[in-house]
């Protein structure tokens, strides 16, 4: 997960443990713990991020050192619409779940969260901000229409079932990027109605892999990043 996240968040632990989490999977995180500097960092109005660092998503706690996430949230939207804002908080009453969408929040973990759940709604939230703007990815002789979700290698259409084409669109859609099992799982989930476990991850990119390598055992085009998940050639253009 290629993204740049400020964490906005006073309890140290939190911070820690979600800073390596998020960390770990690829993300870029600047952290602060209050209302100001959440506002400054996101509105890039601090000298401290440099002139043009613009982040994918915030994450904000509402109890901060100083001010609190509604606030932040209300100044950051106002400058930044369509930038994401994700509440954190132990608060889970209802009045702060209306407070927080009413102030322009995407979406309200309540803690103590799952970091498998807080790192799939991250994805699927990302995703959304993210829609596919290229209408052919390519890598070597395999070819992705995306305008008309058509497959082809050297030329000759590929049969993908619409699981097999959406696991390979969010691939590409990701060259060289570590992509987990949790946000593959999160994708095909969204498409098949369905859970998709470890195993049927792996089914699909065995036959993935057998479409569209030339040498299903040595793959080049889908990679096997081990016990983390997959990730796409980084040729995709």
């Amino acid at each position: 997960m290629k993204a740049r996240i400020l964490l906005v968040e006073d309890d140290r632990e939190i911070v820690h443990s979600l800073s390596e989490l998020l960390t770990s999977e690829g993300a870029t995180v600047i952290c602060c713990d209050t209302q100001d500097a959440a506002i400054a960092y996101a509105t890039g109005t601090t000298k401290k991020l440099g002139e043009a660092t613009p982040f994918d998503i915030v994450l904000m706690d509402i109890s901060l050192t100083q001010g609190n996430g509604f606030a932040a949230c209300s100044a950051i939207k106002a400058v930044q619409p369509n930038l994401p804002v994700v509440f954190l908080t132990a608060s889970g009453d209802e009045f702060n779940t209306v407070t927080g969408f009413s102030m322009g929040a995407d979406d309200y973990i309540a803690k103590p969260f799952r970091p498998r759940e807080l790192m799939a709604r991250i994805t699927a939230i990302l995703r959304r901000q993210r829609p596919v703007t290229e209408s052919l990815l390519k890598t070597g002789d395999v070819v992705i229409d995306v305008t008309r979700a058509r497959v082809t290698k050297t030329g000759m259409e590929i049969d993908l079932s619409a699981i097999e084409y959406r696991l390979l669109l969010v691939l590409a859609t990701h060259p060289d990027s570590l992509v987990t099992r949790d946000a593959l799982r999160e994708a095909l989930w969204d498409d098949a109605c369905a859970y998709v476990g470890d195993n049927t991850i792996s089914v699909y990119i065995k036959r993935l892999r057998q479409k569209l390598e030339d040498d299903p055992v040595e793959p080049r085009i889908i990679l096997t990043v081990r016990g983390r998940g997959y990730k796409a050639a980084p040729a995709w253009n």
